[in-house]
């Protein structure tokens, strides 16, 4: 299940190819019955988050936080009861990522897709601190967006 809070109202968002594009993506990863919590939200919320988690008082343009934060990248998740079919949340700032636009050429629902994929990858245990983990993270970003590109 994919549920959408939207309490930003400057930018438009495509709801509808959200929710495909992270259905699509548990699918393709065997957690079709798992659930995503995604909010979109002002520049000034998501700066609050950051600082309160990350302990950095600037905006993001995402903040993902993983049900099964032990979890290792490619380790799959055995739900025991109905509360582990849950992957996370994922914060998402539309007016910081607008910004950030001209820096990676590219539209806005393709960046935002291409967060989308980045996020699933951190609910799954993918990070990027060393090399080796960024290597890691990009193989199956890039796996997710070739798939998600070719429907």
């Amino acid at each position: 299940m994919i549920y959408i809070k939207n309490t930003q109202r400057t930018y438009s968002i495509d709801v509808h190819q959200v929710k495909d594009d992270l259905n699509r993506m548990l699918d393709f990863l065997g957690y079709p019955d798992f659930a995503i919590s995604i909010w979109f939200t002002t520049e000034k919320t998501i700066q609050h988050y950051n600082m309160h988690f990350r302990h950095m008082n600037k905006p993001t343009d995402v903040l993902s936080f993983p049900y099964h934060a032990d979890l290792e990248p490619g380790q799959r998740i055995v739900a025991d009861t109905q509360d582990d079919k849950n992957l996370g949340d994922i914060l998402i700032a539309p007016a910081y990522v607008d910004k950030q636009l001209a820096d990676w050429n590219q539209t806005f629902p393709q960046r935002l897709r291409i967060l989308l994929v980045h996020s699933v990858c951190h609910l799954l245990g993918y990070d990027h601190i060393t090399d080796a983990e960024y290597d890691q993270m990009q193989k199956q970003e890039d796996i997710l967006i070739a798939m998600l590109e070719n429907k």
